[in-house]
């Protein structure tokens, strides 16, 4: 998968030096037709995904609060049959996750084959709010890079595709957003004090997302650092690498096991 926001494995990513908005923004009404035209083109290579039932993609979805990953979910992948697509969402680990290892959650919601599973959220957040929040030792996040890599490796060589996307938003873009959920009934629901409370600490979620971003890209399971300001221009993105890594599978359906030439339906 060619992309220029594709981080090359051994690479040190520094977000600052990166831009949150798209080089050259185009027509937001023409980018919702594109998306759309990708949108089916998934659900197409999805049917062959799942005929052949030999392969998965695992699409990880990492960003601020206000990057787009609800967006995303629906916008990019609303073509996709429900019955063929799984979104397995990370909040805060249940009693029983905390009761294993930081990745049990994770491997139990992983693709099975002839599936597509979106990660909103993932065994990423072992790096990022644990470590951000001070919640596990600095040992102990630090050795996660190497499990995750490793987790990631067993998926990938039992023929799960894995992509996973940082949503590169800016701080003033975050707030403009929030404030715009603020006077939309249908969203200012979901706002809690603890969005700002966290927003406080985007120095050092920037620290965390740059070294697992740096540690954990792979030729196996690359990440992608999606400008995200622009809501259109962002899942044009965002659709034309998973459709790339759908179509680099080269899927095709199996051959039917009856003779279907001879087959006669009365």
């Amino acid at each position: 998968m060619k992309s220029p926001y594709r981080v090359k494995p051994g690479t040190r990513v520094r977000l600052r030096e990166r831009d949150a908005k798209p080089p050259s923004p185009a027509d937001p009404d023409e980018n919702q037709k594109v998306v759309a035209r990708l949108s089916e083109r998934i659900n197409a290579l999805e049917d062959r995904l799942c005929a052949a039932h030999d392969r998965s993609l695992l699409v990880v979805l990492q960003g601020m609060d206000g990057s787009g990953k609800d967006e995303i979910i629906s916008d990019v992948f609303h073509r996709v049959s429900p019955a063929r697509l799984r979104v397995a969402a990370f909040s805060e680990p249940s009693k029983l996750e905390q009761d294993h290892d930081f990745l049990w959650r994770a491997h139990n919601a992983a693709p099975a084959r002839g599936e597509i599973v979106i990660f909103d959220r993932s065994h990423y957040e072992g790096v990022l709010v644990e470590r951000v929040h001070r919640t596990v030792a600095i040992p102990v996040w630090r050795k996660r890079f190497a499990e995750i890599n490793a987790f990631e490796q067993t998926l990938a060589n039992h023929g799960t595709v894995i992509v996973k996307f940082f949503l590169h938003l800016s701080r003033d873009e975050q707030r403009r957003r929030i404030e715009e959920r603020l006077t939309q009934p249908e969203k200012a629901w979901k706002f809690s004090e603890a969005d700002l409370r966290e927003r406080k600490l985007w120095p050092e979620y920037m620290r965390s997302y740059e070294d697992a971003i740096s540690k954990t890209s792979t030729t196996y399971a690359p990440w992608f650092v999606v400008p995200a300001d622009d809501r259109a221009e962002r899942n044009v993105i965002v659709a034309t690498i998973v459709t790339d890594a759908l179509a680099a599978l080269r899927l095709r359906y199996p051959r039917p096991k009856v003779d279907v030439k001879n087959v006669h339906v009365r």
